[in-house]
Protein backbone atom coordinates (compact mmCIF):
# COMPACT_ATOMS: atom_id res chain seq x y z
CA UNK A 1 0.00 0.00 0.00
CA UNK A 2 2.47 1.93 1.08
CA UNK A 3 4.77 1.73 -2.45
CA UNK A 4 1.26 2.23 -4.17
CA UNK A 5 1.44 6.00 -2.40
CA UNK A 6 4.61 6.74 -3.13
CA UNK A 7 4.17 6.19 -6.79
CA UNK A 8 1.16 8.23 -6.56
CA UNK A 9 3.27 11.30 -4.73
CA UNK A 10 6.06 10.65 -7.18
CA UNK A 11 3.33 11.40 -10.56
CA UNK A 12 1.68 14.45 -8.71
CA UNK A 13 5.37 15.84 -7.80
CA UNK A 14 6.42 15.13 -11.21
CA UNK A 15 2.83 17.22 -12.23
CA UNK A 16 3.09 19.85 -9.86
CA UNK A 17 6.61 20.54 -8.64
CA UNK A 18 6.97 23.54 -10.72
CA UNK A 19 3.92 25.32 -10.16
CA UNK A 20 4.75 24.86 -6.55
CA UNK A 21 7.95 26.09 -6.69
CA UNK A 22 6.70 29.22 -8.93
CA UNK A 23 3.88 29.75 -6.75
CA UNK A 24 6.34 29.69 -3.26
CA UNK A 25 8.72 32.37 -5.77
CA UNK A 26 6.48 35.00 -5.92
CA UNK A 27 6.41 34.87 -2.35
CA UNK A 28 9.58 34.43 -1.03
CA UNK A 29 11.67 36.09 -4.04
CA UNK A 30 14.54 33.55 -4.27
CA UNK A 31 14.33 30.54 -6.50
CA UNK A 32 16.57 28.47 -4.29
CA UNK A 33 14.58 28.86 -0.95
CA UNK A 34 11.24 28.42 -3.22
CA UNK A 35 13.39 25.31 -4.43
CA UNK A 36 13.64 23.99 -1.02
CA UNK A 37 10.19 24.79 0.67
CA UNK A 38 8.89 22.96 -2.66
CA UNK A 39 10.59 19.81 -1.40
CA UNK A 40 9.99 20.38 2.26
CA UNK A 41 6.38 19.92 1.40
CA UNK A 42 7.06 16.69 -0.78
CA UNK A 43 9.00 15.41 2.38
CA UNK A 44 5.84 16.26 4.44
CA UNK A 45 3.64 14.21 2.23
CA UNK A 46 5.90 11.24 2.33
CA UNK A 47 5.86 11.27 5.86
CA UNK A 48 1.78 11.82 6.17
CA UNK A 49 0.11 10.49 3.19
CA UNK A 50 0.92 7.08 3.68
CA UNK A 51 -0.13 7.17 7.32
CA UNK A 52 -3.18 9.61 6.98
CA UNK A 53 -4.02 8.47 3.39
CA UNK A 54 -4.32 10.65 0.01
CA UNK A 55 -5.99 13.93 0.27
CA UNK A 56 -8.65 14.67 -2.10
CA UNK A 57 -6.76 17.27 -3.87
CA UNK A 58 -2.90 15.84 -3.62
CA UNK A 59 -1.70 19.22 -6.13
CA UNK A 60 -3.64 21.89 -3.50
CA UNK A 61 -2.45 20.01 -0.23
CA UNK A 62 1.64 20.42 -1.54
CA UNK A 63 1.03 24.00 -2.80
CA UNK A 64 -0.36 24.76 0.71
CA UNK A 65 1.55 23.10 2.71
CA UNK A 66 4.69 24.97 0.63
CA UNK A 67 3.22 28.16 1.45
CA UNK A 68 2.94 27.61 4.56
CA UNK A 69 6.55 26.88 5.02
CA UNK A 70 6.82 30.31 2.86
CA UNK A 71 4.38 31.82 5.91
CA UNK A 72 7.18 30.57 8.80
CA UNK A 73 10.32 31.28 5.99
CA UNK A 74 9.50 35.03 6.07
CA UNK A 75 7.90 34.65 9.68
CA UNK A 76 12.13 34.07 10.72
CA UNK A 77 13.54 36.31 8.07
CA UNK A 78 11.22 39.17 10.09
CA UNK A 79 12.75 38.34 13.20
CA UNK A 80 16.31 37.92 12.10
CA UNK A 81 15.72 41.16 9.74
CA UNK A 82 13.06 43.39 11.61
CA UNK A 83 13.70 46.83 9.73
CA UNK A 84 13.71 44.90 6.17
CA UNK A 85 10.49 46.50 5.51
CA UNK A 86 10.15 45.58 2.28
CA UNK A 87 10.47 41.32 3.87
CA UNK A 88 7.63 43.18 6.24
CA UNK A 89 5.75 44.03 3.66
CA UNK A 90 5.88 40.47 2.21
CA UNK A 91 4.64 39.13 4.78
CA UNK A 92 1.75 41.29 5.55
CA UNK A 93 0.67 40.40 1.71
CA UNK A 94 1.21 36.76 2.40
CA UNK A 95 -0.51 36.34 5.81
CA UNK A 96 -3.67 38.25 4.03
CA UNK A 97 -3.64 34.49 1.45
CA UNK A 98 -2.45 32.03 3.53
CA UNK A 99 -3.37 30.79 7.53
CA UNK A 100 -1.97 28.56 9.21
CA UNK A 101 -5.02 25.86 8.90
CA UNK A 102 -4.93 23.61 6.62
CA UNK A 103 -7.71 23.57 5.20
CA UNK A 104 -8.02 27.36 4.40
CA UNK A 105 -5.09 27.18 3.33
CA UNK A 106 -6.07 24.54 0.43
CA UNK A 107 -9.14 27.02 -0.55
CA UNK A 108 -6.66 29.62 -0.88
CA UNK A 109 -3.79 27.56 -2.85
CA UNK A 110 -7.29 26.28 -5.43
CA UNK A 111 -7.52 30.29 -5.62
CA UNK A 112 -4.70 30.86 -6.89
CA UNK A 113 -3.32 32.25 -10.66
CA UNK A 114 -1.06 29.93 -11.14
CA UNK A 115 -0.68 29.97 -14.63
CA UNK A 116 0.80 33.70 -13.98
CA UNK A 117 2.96 32.24 -11.38
CA UNK A 118 4.19 29.67 -13.80
CA UNK A 119 4.80 32.15 -16.38
CA UNK A 120 6.98 34.34 -14.54
CA UNK A 121 8.98 31.24 -13.22
CA UNK A 122 9.80 30.19 -16.86
CA UNK A 123 10.65 33.74 -17.75
CA UNK A 124 12.92 33.88 -14.61
CA UNK A 125 14.18 30.61 -15.46
CA UNK A 126 15.32 32.30 -19.07
CA UNK A 127 16.84 35.38 -18.07
CA UNK A 128 19.25 37.35 -20.34
CA UNK A 129 21.47 37.81 -17.42
CA UNK A 130 22.20 34.19 -17.63
CA UNK A 131 24.53 32.32 -19.86
CA UNK A 132 22.64 30.17 -22.46
CA UNK A 133 23.59 26.84 -20.76
CA UNK A 134 22.39 28.31 -17.51
CA UNK A 135 19.08 28.75 -18.97
CA UNK A 136 18.70 25.95 -20.16
CA UNK A 137 19.87 23.57 -17.08
CA UNK A 138 17.36 25.80 -14.95
CA UNK A 139 14.79 25.96 -17.46
CA UNK A 140 14.98 21.66 -17.65
CA UNK A 141 15.07 21.75 -13.29
CA UNK A 142 12.37 24.04 -12.47
CA UNK A 143 9.15 25.03 -15.27
CA UNK A 144 9.94 20.96 -16.92
CA UNK A 145 11.19 19.61 -13.33
CA UNK A 146 13.63 17.22 -14.48
CA UNK A 147 16.21 15.73 -12.01
CA UNK A 148 19.72 17.02 -12.26
CA UNK A 149 20.88 13.48 -13.24
CA UNK A 150 18.42 13.52 -16.25
CA UNK A 151 19.54 16.68 -17.15
CA UNK A 152 23.76 15.61 -17.20
CA UNK A 153 22.48 12.43 -18.80
CA UNK A 154 20.47 14.08 -21.34
CA UNK A 155 23.29 16.79 -22.46
CA UNK A 156 26.12 14.32 -21.42
CA UNK A 157 27.62 16.16 -19.14
CA UNK A 158 28.67 15.08 -15.56
CA UNK A 159 25.77 15.90 -12.57
CA UNK A 160 28.42 18.10 -10.65
CA UNK A 161 28.13 20.25 -14.00
CA UNK A 162 25.24 21.00 -14.25
CA UNK A 163 24.35 21.31 -10.47
CA UNK A 164 26.95 23.81 -10.53
CA UNK A 165 25.40 25.22 -13.22
CA UNK A 166 21.89 25.54 -11.18
CA UNK A 167 23.65 26.95 -8.30
CA UNK A 168 25.41 29.59 -10.46
CA UNK A 169 22.63 30.50 -12.09
CA UNK A 170 20.22 31.15 -9.06
CA UNK A 171 23.39 32.70 -7.44
CA UNK A 172 23.13 35.55 -10.22
CA UNK A 173 19.46 35.77 -10.48
CA UNK A 174 19.71 36.62 -6.81
CA UNK A 175 22.79 39.00 -6.93
CA UNK A 176 21.12 40.87 -10.06
CA UNK A 177 18.12 41.19 -8.05
CA UNK A 178 15.97 40.12 -10.40
CA UNK A 179 12.51 41.14 -10.02
CA UNK A 180 10.13 38.40 -9.62
CA UNK A 181 7.16 39.91 -11.76
CA UNK A 182 6.31 39.62 -15.82
CA UNK A 183 8.32 42.05 -17.48
CA UNK A 184 6.00 44.47 -18.93
CA UNK A 185 5.87 45.83 -22.89
CA UNK A 186 9.28 46.08 -24.57
CA UNK A 187 11.25 43.84 -21.68
CA UNK A 188 8.86 41.57 -22.16
CA UNK A 189 9.20 41.17 -25.67
CA UNK A 190 13.37 40.68 -24.98
CA UNK A 191 12.58 38.16 -22.41
CA UNK A 192 9.95 36.00 -24.30
CA UNK A 193 12.89 36.04 -27.30
CA UNK A 194 15.19 34.38 -24.31
CA UNK A 195 12.28 32.26 -23.50
CA UNK A 196 11.42 30.89 -27.00
CA UNK A 197 15.70 30.85 -27.75
CA UNK A 198 15.58 27.87 -24.45
CA UNK A 199 12.65 25.86 -25.26
CA UNK A 200 13.89 25.58 -29.24
CA UNK A 201 17.40 24.84 -27.82
CA UNK A 202 16.29 22.31 -25.42
CA UNK A 203 14.06 20.58 -28.46
CA UNK A 204 17.04 21.07 -31.19
CA UNK A 205 19.46 18.86 -28.85
CA UNK A 206 16.41 16.09 -28.61
CA UNK A 207 15.67 16.06 -31.76
CA UNK A 208 19.27 15.96 -33.11
CA UNK A 209 21.57 15.27 -30.26
CA UNK A 210 25.05 16.98 -31.08
CA UNK A 211 26.98 14.14 -28.89
CA UNK A 212 27.26 10.69 -28.07
CA UNK A 213 25.82 7.30 -29.76
CA UNK A 214 22.18 8.05 -29.93
CA UNK A 215 20.57 9.80 -32.83
CA UNK A 216 18.09 11.33 -31.11
CA UNK A 217 17.15 12.33 -27.07
CA UNK A 218 13.05 11.89 -27.17
CA UNK A 219 13.18 13.06 -23.81
CA UNK A 220 14.39 16.26 -24.32
CA UNK A 221 12.06 16.65 -27.41
CA UNK A 222 8.89 15.94 -25.21
CA UNK A 223 10.15 18.27 -22.25
CA UNK A 224 10.35 21.53 -25.24
CA UNK A 225 7.26 20.18 -26.34
CA UNK A 226 5.61 20.35 -22.66
CA UNK A 227 6.99 23.29 -21.98
CA UNK A 228 5.82 25.19 -25.75
CA UNK A 229 2.06 23.49 -25.03
CA UNK A 230 2.43 25.41 -21.54
CA UNK A 231 3.55 28.81 -22.96
CA UNK A 232 0.52 28.18 -25.78
CA UNK A 233 -1.90 27.83 -23.09
CA UNK A 234 -0.19 30.29 -20.56
CA UNK A 235 0.32 33.18 -23.68
CA UNK A 236 -2.01 32.64 -26.75
CA UNK A 237 -2.26 35.88 -27.72
CA UNK A 238 1.89 35.98 -29.16
CA UNK A 239 1.83 34.45 -32.85
CA UNK A 240 5.70 33.29 -32.16
CA UNK A 241 4.97 30.90 -28.60
CA UNK A 242 2.53 29.46 -31.51
CA UNK A 243 4.89 29.37 -34.03
CA UNK A 244 7.47 27.61 -32.16
CA UNK A 245 4.82 25.58 -31.07
CA UNK A 246 3.81 24.28 -34.15
CA UNK A 247 7.51 23.61 -35.51
CA UNK A 248 7.97 21.41 -32.92
CA UNK A 249 4.99 19.36 -33.15
CA UNK A 250 5.27 19.13 -37.21
CA UNK A 251 9.27 18.04 -36.34
CA UNK A 252 8.10 15.89 -33.68
CA UNK A 253 5.83 14.01 -35.97
CA UNK A 254 8.66 12.65 -38.10
CA UNK A 255 10.34 11.01 -34.88
CA UNK A 256 9.43 7.37 -35.16
CA UNK A 257 10.45 7.78 -39.39
CA UNK A 258 13.70 9.03 -38.15
CA UNK A 259 15.64 6.03 -37.48
CA UNK A 260 15.68 2.15 -38.98
CA UNK A 261 15.14 -1.13 -37.08
CA UNK A 262 18.87 -0.40 -36.01
CA UNK A 263 19.09 2.94 -35.04
CA UNK A 264 20.68 4.03 -38.04
CA UNK A 265 19.42 7.40 -39.18
CA UNK A 266 16.85 7.80 -41.54
CA UNK A 267 17.23 11.52 -43.70
CA UNK A 268 13.70 13.14 -44.76
CA UNK A 269 13.68 12.15 -48.54
CA UNK A 270 13.93 8.99 -47.40
CA UNK A 271 11.92 8.15 -44.65
CA UNK A 272 8.14 6.48 -44.72
CA UNK A 273 5.74 9.23 -44.09
CA UNK A 274 3.34 6.66 -43.47
CA UNK A 275 4.70 6.48 -40.33
CA UNK A 276 4.83 10.29 -39.34
CA UNK A 277 2.53 11.14 -36.74
CA UNK A 278 -0.90 12.68 -38.00
CA UNK A 279 -2.54 13.94 -34.67
CA UNK A 280 1.15 16.03 -34.16
CA UNK A 281 0.99 17.39 -37.60
CA UNK A 282 -2.77 18.54 -37.20
CA UNK A 283 -1.74 20.27 -33.61
CA UNK A 284 1.13 22.27 -35.44
CA UNK A 285 -1.23 23.09 -38.34
CA UNK A 286 -3.87 24.07 -36.00
CA UNK A 287 -1.29 25.99 -33.66
CA UNK A 288 -0.53 27.70 -37.20
CA UNK A 289 -3.60 28.67 -38.23
CA UNK A 290 -3.80 30.37 -34.86
CA UNK A 291 -0.68 32.34 -35.54
CA UNK A 292 -1.72 33.65 -38.41
CA UNK A 293 -4.86 34.33 -37.57
CA UNK A 294 -3.53 36.97 -34.64
CA UNK A 295 -2.43 39.03 -37.69
CA UNK A 296 0.75 39.93 -35.81
CA UNK A 297 4.31 40.05 -37.85
CA UNK A 298 5.63 37.17 -39.58
CA UNK A 299 8.47 35.91 -36.73
CA UNK A 300 11.50 33.61 -37.29
CA UNK A 301 9.86 30.26 -35.65
CA UNK A 302 6.45 31.03 -37.39
CA UNK A 303 8.69 31.10 -40.70
CA UNK A 304 10.38 27.97 -40.06
CA UNK A 305 7.09 26.53 -39.21
CA UNK A 306 5.53 27.34 -42.42
CA UNK A 307 8.69 25.52 -43.91
CA UNK A 308 8.28 22.04 -42.03
CA UNK A 309 4.40 22.50 -42.72
CA UNK A 310 5.45 22.32 -46.85
CA UNK A 311 6.58 19.10 -45.95
CA UNK A 312 3.91 18.06 -43.83
CA UNK A 313 1.48 18.62 -46.43
CA UNK A 314 3.02 16.60 -48.97
CA UNK A 315 2.01 12.80 -49.05
CA UNK A 316 5.57 11.95 -50.77
CA UNK A 317 8.94 13.50 -50.97
CA UNK A 318 8.69 14.29 -54.18
CA UNK A 319 5.40 16.08 -53.94
CA UNK A 320 7.42 18.40 -51.74
CA UNK A 321 6.92 22.07 -52.55
CA UNK A 322 10.27 23.71 -52.68
CA UNK A 323 9.85 26.71 -54.65
CA UNK A 324 7.60 27.87 -51.79
CA UNK A 325 10.51 26.57 -49.44
CA UNK A 326 13.31 28.30 -51.11
CA UNK A 327 11.15 31.55 -50.73
CA UNK A 328 10.19 31.13 -47.33
CA UNK A 329 13.95 30.74 -46.41
CA UNK A 330 14.42 33.54 -48.54
CA UNK A 331 12.10 35.47 -46.10
CA UNK A 332 13.90 33.98 -43.27
CA UNK A 333 17.29 34.61 -44.52
CA UNK A 334 15.71 38.68 -44.68
CA UNK A 335 14.58 38.72 -41.14
CA UNK A 336 16.93 36.82 -39.06
CA UNK A 337 20.30 36.33 -41.64
CA UNK A 338 22.62 33.36 -40.46
CA UNK A 339 25.13 31.08 -42.22
CA UNK A 340 22.82 28.12 -41.18
CA UNK A 341 19.96 29.34 -42.65
CA UNK A 342 21.60 30.02 -45.76
CA UNK A 343 22.67 26.89 -46.17
CA UNK A 344 19.46 25.56 -45.52
CA UNK A 345 18.50 28.08 -48.58
CA UNK A 346 20.75 26.44 -50.34
CA UNK A 347 19.59 22.59 -50.08
CA UNK A 348 15.50 24.19 -50.92
CA UNK A 349 17.90 26.33 -53.93
CA UNK A 350 19.18 22.93 -55.06
CA UNK A 351 16.10 21.08 -54.73
CA UNK A 352 13.65 24.05 -56.42
CA UNK A 353 16.34 25.31 -59.08
CA UNK A 354 19.19 22.06 -59.83
CA UNK A 355 22.01 21.71 -58.03
CA UNK A 356 24.03 23.87 -59.74
CA UNK A 357 22.28 27.15 -58.13
CA UNK A 358 22.73 25.37 -54.79
CA UNK A 359 25.70 24.64 -54.88
CA UNK A 360 26.96 28.44 -56.01
CA UNK A 361 25.28 28.92 -52.34
CA UNK A 362 27.18 27.19 -50.98
CA UNK A 363 30.89 27.83 -52.11
CA UNK A 364 29.83 31.31 -50.73
CA UNK A 365 29.51 29.52 -47.56
CA UNK A 366 32.63 27.74 -47.98
CA UNK A 367 34.92 30.60 -46.14
CA UNK A 368 32.19 31.79 -43.33
CA UNK A 369 34.28 31.57 -40.35
CA UNK A 370 30.47 30.33 -37.94
CA UNK A 371 30.75 27.20 -40.74
CA UNK A 372 33.91 26.13 -40.40
CA UNK A 373 33.37 23.18 -37.49
CA UNK A 374 29.76 22.55 -39.37
CA UNK A 375 29.52 19.00 -40.39
CA UNK A 376 25.97 19.81 -42.34
CA UNK A 377 28.04 22.65 -44.64
CA UNK A 378 30.65 19.56 -46.62
CA UNK A 379 27.37 17.26 -46.25
CA UNK A 380 25.01 18.98 -48.17
CA UNK A 381 27.81 20.00 -50.62
CA UNK A 382 28.64 16.68 -51.16
CA UNK A 383 24.95 15.79 -51.96
CA UNK A 384 24.63 18.54 -54.68
CA UNK A 385 27.94 17.25 -56.18
CA UNK A 386 26.66 13.70 -56.01
CA UNK A 387 23.84 14.84 -58.36
CA UNK A 388 25.88 16.50 -60.59
CA UNK A 389 27.69 13.35 -61.19
CA UNK A 390 30.67 14.78 -59.41
CA UNK A 391 31.51 11.53 -57.47
CA UNK A 392 35.18 11.86 -56.33
CA UNK A 393 34.60 15.58 -54.93
CA UNK A 394 30.85 14.43 -53.20
CA UNK A 395 33.28 11.93 -51.32
CA UNK A 396 35.89 13.90 -49.96
CA UNK A 397 32.94 16.44 -48.67
CA UNK A 398 31.48 13.49 -47.00
CA UNK A 399 34.64 12.30 -45.35
CA UNK A 400 35.19 15.83 -44.05
CA UNK A 401 31.71 15.96 -43.05
CA UNK A 402 31.82 12.72 -41.17
CA UNK A 403 35.05 13.98 -39.55
CA UNK A 404 33.54 16.99 -37.98
CA UNK A 405 30.62 15.07 -36.89
CA UNK A 406 30.25 14.82 -32.50
CA UNK A 407 27.43 12.35 -32.89
CA UNK A 408 28.21 8.51 -33.70
CA UNK A 409 25.42 7.69 -35.58
CA UNK A 410 26.03 10.47 -37.76
CA UNK A 411 29.40 10.14 -38.07
CA UNK A 412 28.30 6.17 -39.15
CA UNK A 413 25.28 8.33 -41.55
CA UNK A 414 28.35 10.40 -43.70
CA UNK A 415 30.90 8.02 -43.89
CA UNK A 416 28.09 5.28 -45.48
CA UNK A 417 27.85 8.58 -48.05
CA UNK A 418 31.12 8.86 -49.00
CA UNK A 419 31.82 4.96 -49.70
CA UNK A 420 28.45 4.91 -51.58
Amino acid sequence: MHSRIHEIIAAVWRLESARIVAVVARQVHDLGVAEDLAQDALVAALDRWPRDGLPDNPAAWLTATAKNRALDHLRHRRMAHARHEDIARDLEALEAHVVPDIADALDAAREDEIGDDLLRLIFIACHPVLPTDARVALTLRLPCGLTTHEIARAFLVPEPTVAQRIVRAKRTLSEARVPFELPRGEAQGERLASVLEVVYLVFNEGYTATRGADWMRPALCDEALRLGRMLAGLAPGQAEVLGLLALMEIQASRTAARTDSQGEPVLLADQDRSRWDRLLIRRGLAALERADALGQPLGSYRLQAEIAACHARAPRAQDTDWNRIASLYAALTQLAPSPVVELNRAVAVGMAEGPAAGLAIVEALLEERALQRYQWLPAVQGDLLVRLGRHEEARAAFLRAAALAGNERERTLLERRAAA
